[in-house]
């Protein structure tokens, strides 16, 4: 029974990804003619027609890794690739605990190495050919390989933890499971801009003494500390540039990309930094965090309750039950039925995008935020006219020209500084 349910629930999801990625390449190509009222100021007709081409390619290689990721997972699954690989590692170790922590890795190795020619030409041949790929060859190889370390090194000691909980733990076994990942979960977290961030850009302080002076001021304003203000060098790899927070308690970090600071003026960067800065101020940020604990306790809940049935493991083209196997099972088949929620995740986060639009208006100037996205769309090639339904499922922020309105109609403030 689960074996039909998986395959039909593998399709079903296929198809609305190809639907969907369809409709947003139909709704883009057929708005690129004409630029959205508040942006001609700004926007060139070509440009927004690049924005549209440029969504569309995304889309079209969106569609055929889809295709791909659905007959990796069918093999993975249903054609025995978990099995092989367990029984291939089995013999490396006199330890259960190892045979399963190698079990595992290898099978998210080969998942990494599968997504090499996807990365490979997302790089060097979409973003290069629209002009944002800055990346050379030589970073792009640096990049993988540090990333797959980490990964490894990592990633392998929490899943021996885990396997060595549900061996030694009991049926009770998936709440320490629980506690372990949310407690590392928060480790890396605390961890990111410390150790791990640095080890690809580098981050310098902000000396521009005129925009310092506007954060330490906005700040000031809004009562929130942050440990320091500095400027990653996101040029390095991409023309896109963002901005963001970082850390938890008192290692909080606001980190600007150099692409952003040379495309915004002061003021401009100062209203997006408000933005930013609304998400902690509003708790949007432990509301996620939370939000995340409870889905991850149901989820090891689940997984310890699937663990310990038969069918679980045999229905999906396991034919000896295991830890490793359990865990490798439910990380790659969960998503096949939970991107159902994802309408309704994606609308809690724009909600709280226009919460922190509302509070940057509040407290730096509404049209200058107004002013920095539609240069951010500009520089960013972003589609300015996404399909509503597609914006529903996958986009966390509200299309441009609703959050554009609603910027400009925000009252004037006299909080930002001059």
């Amino acid at each position: 029974m689960l074996t039909t349910v998986f395959l039909l629930a593998v399709v079903l999801h296929l198809l609305v990804q190809v639907w969907l990625a369809r409709r947003q390449i139909s709704y883009v190509t057929e708005h690129s003619n004409e630029v959205p009222g508040r942006f001609r100021a700004v926007i060139e007709p070509a440009e927004h027609a690049k924005a549209a081409q440029y969504t569309a390619a995304k889309q079209r290689l969106a569609i055929f890794e889809a295709v791909f990721d659905s007959l990796v997972l069918l093999a993975l699954t249903l054609g025995g690739g978990i099995s092989w690989l367990g029984r291939l590692t089995a013999g490396w170790s006199q330890s259960a605990v190892m045979t399963g922590t190698l079990h595992v890795l290898s099978v998210f190795a080969v998942l990494a190495l599968l997504s090499v020619p996807f990365a490979v030409y997302r790089t060097f041949g979409l973003e290069q050919k629209f002009g944002f790929n800055r990346s050379t060859p030589a970073v792009f190889v640096s990049d993988l390989l540090k990333s797959w370390l980490l990964g490894g090194l990592l990633g392998g000691a929490l899943v021996a933890v885990v396997l060595v909980i549900m061996s030694a733990a009991g049926n009770a076994w998936w709440l320490v499971g629980w506690i372990v990942w949310l407690s590392f979960s928060l480790l890396i977290t605390w961890a990111w801009p410390r150790l791990i961030a640095p080890l690809f850009n580098k981050f310098s302080p902000l000396d521009d003494a005129e925009l310092r002076a506007r954060i330490d001021a906005l700040l000031d304003r809004c009562d929130f500390h942050a440990k320091s203000v500095y400027i990653m060098d996101g040029s390095k790899r991409s023309a896109h540039g963002n901005a963001y927070f970082t850390g938890l308690g008192k290692e909080k970090r606001i980190v600007f990309f150099d692409t952003l600071l040379s495309s915004l003026t002061p003021p401009q960067v100062e209203s997006v930094l408000a933005h930013e800065l609304a998400h902690f101020k509003l708790r949007h940020v432990p509301q996620r965090l939370l939000a995340s604990a409870a889905l991850s306790l149901a989820g090891f809940a689940l997984l310890g309750w699937l663990s310990r049935q038969s069918w679980f493991y045999s229905s999906l083209g396991v034919s000896e039950p295991g830890d490793s196997s359990a865990l490798l099972l439910f990380i790659l088949v969960i998503p096949v039925f939970s991107w159902v929620v994802s309408p309704a995740m994606t609308a809690w986060s724009r909600r709280h995008e226009f919460e922190a639009d509302a509070f940057a208006a509040e407290h730096s100037d509404a049209s200058e935020l107004a002013d920095a996205l539609v240069r951010l769309y500009k520089d960013n090639a972003s589609t300015l006219t996404p399909d509503p339904i597609y914006s529903a499922f996958y986009d966390s922020h509200p299309p441009p020209a609703r959050r554009i309105e609603r910027l400009v109609s925000a009252e004037p403030t006299n909080a930002a500084t001059t």
